[in-house]
């Protein structure tokens, strides 16, 4: 090995670009005098940007943050040991790109003129966050102490060797590195489809139809969704509305604003027609288009490191929901009583100290919203929020569009008129309670059962459905789709069944009895969840077919078990080695998406304490500390 020592950071995408920054911020305190440190970032894909947010995708796919909630810069609310280095919000850099060194003129015209054109409460294209991620990856380069090089290498890592006591050996197409320290930031990765797919690829395979399996919209192959086709759509989130926007302006067609409002569409006629439904049976919901007119609720009150927990392993609906369902009340209300106090009966004081005694389950505290809250529409009602369509029942197809775009308009609605603030405020709580869960599930970790249902299944989808949707202006494109005829909503608990006789993929809802829909093609429009058996990146192949890397698997008492498809590693984010007795390895860690941490937001609204800033700070000082102790 070379006097110097070194550190490899497989991906160089926001994770990546996020952990030299925080390199940058922390090396002049733990690097000590005369220690010299060569830090090497490797990815396929251009840096900063990584796969997700490369400029080369269509630009029509956006963002579904505003422009003035995107950061990759820790501030006075992080919680971590490293100092603060402020830095702009995408809104505040692309205001003025050249007042933020080390200024580089945008090659894309489009691009340039995007970003000259951005508002604070604007949704840019993934090209445009592409900028702000390419420009923060230079801005941290230029940040590194005289003592720290570094080296880009635009590349695949292949293979990873090397004894846990010695030089780790990275294997690119035509090189080695040689390393003391090895860093996964792989980002979202793909996964060959899963048993699940079987049946409709076969189906698909002899009957002459298209199937298309979970994916990156971005990256899938949707050429074979002729014009005209009937093509049924299994799911409503994010995947939906990229796949929307590509089958239709990105084939010719054009939305025009309607008279007296909302949008017309103009069709190419190269657009197939959807049908679509999930679970659910609606979209997600649009983001807000407001900002808070109370303080910012002081998180956490219900749901934190005082919460008390059982000994034994926790169940997530049991032990953990009913104080997070609690502090997201208390977010919604804070807003309500200190924004709208107008339509509260209490005041704060008065109100708090009784939702503080009540549990969130109990008729105490029905009784208080009651009593303090006299509109019922000023209420907040989990339950209906998640499963909006319950109980649905409708006679026909034409009954059933027109509840599903009555739903559309009131959520647009809702999320634009500023009436409805305490919206936002269980937005915050949500965000609060993401990074808090983050951080507390490493010491009391869940039942195999409760991980798969509530954690990595409910839980899951309630954050995204509520707090990750799209901007207000798709769910007026797809409003004026279906006026189109070119989107027909299905329906929730959606079932698509095989048809051997017809060849085709029949769809129904429980909300329509009777009534079936078929296609003759069918679109699973959900994100590929890792599995790490499945997966498609060649270095963790390698390591797992090595016995070098473990997938994440959980067996409760009674013997049933669950595999999360997710990479071991342990609270400090070191690799678990099953080579070494299932230890961590010394000189291995991982972070993002398809590890256990859980915590794969690589950027985030600002002064929200986001964990994945608090992770890379946490991971960086400890990188350092040993690198400092290799020279």
């Amino acid at each position: 090995m070379s006097a110097v020592p070194v550190l490899v950071v497989v991906g160089a995408g926001p994770r990546g670009t996020g952990l030299l920054e925080r390199i940058a911020a922390n090396a002049p305190e733990l690097l000590g005098p005369g220690v010299e440190l060569d830090v090497h970032l490797v990815d396929p894909h251009p840096p900063g940007g990584g796969r997700i947010w490369r400029h080369a995708q269509s630009p029509l796919l956006r963002m579904n943050s505003m422009a003035e909630d995107v950061t990759m810069f820790t501030d006075e609310r992080t919680t971590m040991d490293g100092p603060v280095r402020p830095g702009p919000s995408l809104a505040e850099w692309a205001a003025d790109p050249a007042a933020h060194p080390p200024y580089r003129p945008a090659e894309d015209g489009e691009v340039a003129a995007e970003l000259h054109a951005l508002a604070p409460t604007g949704f840019a294209t993934r090209r445009a966050q592409s900028g702000y991620l390419d420009w923060v990856l230079r801005r941290a380069a230029g940040e590194l102490p005289d003592n720290v090089r570094l080296f880009v290498h635009q590349d695949t890592v292949r293979k990873l060797t090397g004894d846990p006591d010695g030089p780790q050996r990275v294997h690119l197409s035509d090189t080695v590195l040689l390393a003391d320290r090895v860093v996964l930031a792989l980002g979202h990765l793909d996964s060959a489809p899963g048993p699940e797919t079987a049946g409709p690829r076969d189906f698909a395979r002899r009957h002459g139809r298209t199937y298309q399996p979970p994916a990156f919209t971005a990256d899938a192959d949707l050429s074979g969704l002729a014009p005209g086709e009937r093509v049924v759509v299994r799911g409503l989130g994010l995947a939906f509305v990229d796949l929307v926007a590509l089958l239709t302006e990105g084939r010719g067609g054009r939305f025009a604003p309607r008279p007296g409002g909302g949008l017309r569409y103009h069709p190419s006629g190269r657009e197939p027609v959807l049908y679509a439904g999930s679970r659910r049976g609606v979209p997600y919901h649009s983001k807000t288009g407001y900002r808070l007119r109370g303080p910012v609720p002081p998180f956490p009150r219900y749901f934190g490191p005082d919460l008390e927990l059982p000994d034994e392993q926790v169940d997530f609906r049991r032990d953990l929901w009913p104080a997070m369902a609690k502090e997201i009340g208390f977010g919604y209300y804070h807003e309500l009583f200190h924004g709208h106090p107008e339509r509260t009966a209490l005041s704060w004081a008065e109100f708090l100290a009784a939702y503080d005694r009540h549990p969130w389950y109990g008729p105490e505290r029905v009784e208080l919203v009651a009593a303090a809250v006299p509109d019922p529409e000023d209420r907040l009602d989990l339950e209906r929020l998640d499963r909006p369509l319950t109980g649905l029942r409708v006679g026909s197809p034409a009954e059933l569009q027109q509840h599903l775009r009555a739903h559309l308009r009131a959520d647009l609605a809702r999320r634009s008129d500023l009436r409805h603030s305490a919206d936002l405020g269980a937005f915050y709580a949500l965000l609060s309670l993401y990074g808090h869960l983050v951080h507390l599930l490493p010491a009391h970790p869940l039942t195999a059962r409760s991980t798969a249902a509530h954690l990595d299944g409910w839980w899951t989808g309630f954050f995204s459905f509520y707090a990750s949707g799209p901007p207000g202006f798709r769910l007026e494109q797809l409003l004026a789709l279906s006026d189109a005829g070119l989107l027909h909503f299905l329906g929730p608990d959606l079932r698509v069944d095989l048809d051997e006789e017809h060849g085709t993929f029949r769809a129904s809802s429980p909300a329509l009895p009777g009534h079936h829909v078929h296609g003759t093609a069918l679109v699973d429009a959900f994100l590929p969840r890792h599995a790490l058996d499945r997966t498609g990146d060649p270095l963790l192949r390698q390591l797992l077919r090595d016995g070098r890397i473990d997938e994440e698997r959980l067996t409760d008492p009674d013997g049933h078990a669950y595999r999360s498809g997710l990479v071991r590693t342990d609270p400090d984010a070191r690799l678990i080695d099953p080579a070494l007795g299932h230890r961590p390895h010394p000189r291995r860690t991982a972070l993002g998406a398809p590890t256990t941490t859980r915590a794969p937001a690589a950027f985030a609204r600002p002064r929200t304490d986001a964990p994945s800033f608090r992770q890379n700070d946490a991971v960086a000082r400890r990188l350092l500390t040993e690198l400092q102790k290799e020279d």
